[in-house]
C-alpha cells in the first residue's frame, strides 16, 4: 500500500516516528539545498541538515496544519541557517549566498550581487518564492501576513532588483 505525503505529514506530526524519518527523506533535497544556498559549504550544509532534523523532531507536534510542514521545515532551516551566518564568523556575511538560476540575461555572479543589497527579509521571500517554488498563500502562512502584504513587498523587491541592474547597464530583466 503506497503512503501519500499528506499521511506521512499527519503520522509525523501526530509522532511516529517512522513517518518522520520518512517525512525528512522526502524534504533532505530541499532542505539541504536552502543551507546550501546560504551557507555556501557542504560539510556545513549536512552540519545544519542535522541540527534542522533534530528540532523538527522536537516540535513537530507543533504544527497545525500538516499542508505546511515542507515550508515550516524550510523556515527551520532558514533560521537556523541566518542564525550562523550571524554568530560565527568563518561564513561569509556578504549576502546569505542565494543563487539565482535560469536568468538568461543576469549571471550568477551579478544576481548574487544585486540580493546581497537586500534585507535578510527580502532575501528570504526572493529565495521562498522563486529558489523553493513556495506559493505565496504558503509565504503569507508561514510569514504570518496577509497575501496582499507579500505580493507587495515581492513586487517592491522585483522593482529594486530591476533599478540595481538598470544602474549597473543591463537590461532590468529580473
Amino acid at each position: 500500500m503506497e503512503t501519500t505525503d499528506r499521511e506521512i505529514q499527519v503520522r509525523a506530526i501526530a509522532g511516529d516516528d517512522e513517518a518522520f524519518l520518512a517525512l525528512m527523506q522526502l524534504y533532505k533535497e530541499d532542505l539541504l539545498r536552502t543551507a546550501l544556498a546560504f551557507l555556501r559549504n557542504e560539510h556545513d550544509a549536512l552540519e545544519a541538515l542535522q541540527e534542522v532534523t533534530y528540532r523538527a523532531y522536537k516540535k513537530i507536534h507543533t504544527v497545525k496544519n500538516p499542508a505546511f510542514v515542507k515550508t515550516w521545515l524550510i523556515r527551520i532551516m532558514m533560521n537556523y541557517c541566518q542564525d550562523q551566518l550571524k554568530n560565527n564568523k568563518r561564513f561569509t556575511s556578504d549576502n546569505a549566498g542565494i543563487y539565482a538560476a535560469g536568468k538568461e540575461d543576469v549571471s550568477h555572479l551579478e544576481m548574487q550581487e544585486a540580493l546581497a543589497g537586500l534585507s535578510n527579509e527580502e532575501q528570504q521571500l526572493i529565495y521562498l518564492k522563486y529558489f523553493q517554488e513556495v506559493k505565496i498563500k504558503d509565504i503569507a502562512q508561514l510569514e504570518n501576513i496577509p497575501e496582499g502584504t507579500v505580493k507587495s513587498r515581492l513586487h517592491k523587491i522585483l522593482r529594486t532588483l530591476r533599478s540595481y541592474f538598470e544602474e549597473k547597464g543591463g537590461t532590468g530583466h529580473v
